[in-house]
């Protein structure tokens, strides 16, 4: 299968977009129950991290062709993050977060989701990339 450029255009756009949710779900960097499960990966400071991420995807939405490296940072970037998720789900209970705060129970559901499924997206635009030299 083969996706056309711009479509995947449409795909870092979006990888951008769902970063930026970080906003919604930390109710603006308030959110003290994200915060409280996993403070070094989700202090305030890596969520705006998380939301700089986020920038650099839309930054290259229409220029990925002419930085193929650093598409394949950004897939390493969401290996990174996938695999924290999953070691953070296999050691808490997310029906702990999810008494404590909802927004912050779904976001622990699937901020993993999203960062294995963009890793799986820009590792095949990175080996497209590499295919078309």
């Amino acid at each position: 299968m083969t996706i056309n450029n711009k479509l995947i255009s449409k795909g870092f756009i979006l990888a951008g977009v769902m970063n930026s949710s970080v906003l919604l779900f930390s109710r603006g960097f308030t959110n003290k129950t994200i915060n409280a499960y996993d403070p070094d990966v989700m202090s305030n400071f890596g969520m705006l991290m998380i939301l700089i991420w986020g920038l650099a995807y839309i930054s290259i939405a229409y220029r990925f062709k002419n930085v193929k490296w650093l598409v394949a940072v950004f897939a390493i970037e969401k290996l990174i993050y996938g695999c924290v998720w999953l070691q953070w789900m296999m050691t808490n209970d997310i029906g702990n977060v999810y008494k404590e705060d909802k927004m912050a129970g779904i976001f622990y559901s699937i901020y993993g989701l999203n960062d294995w499924l963009f890793c799986v997206f820009f590792l095949y635009v990175f080996i497209r990339l590499l295919k078309q030299q």
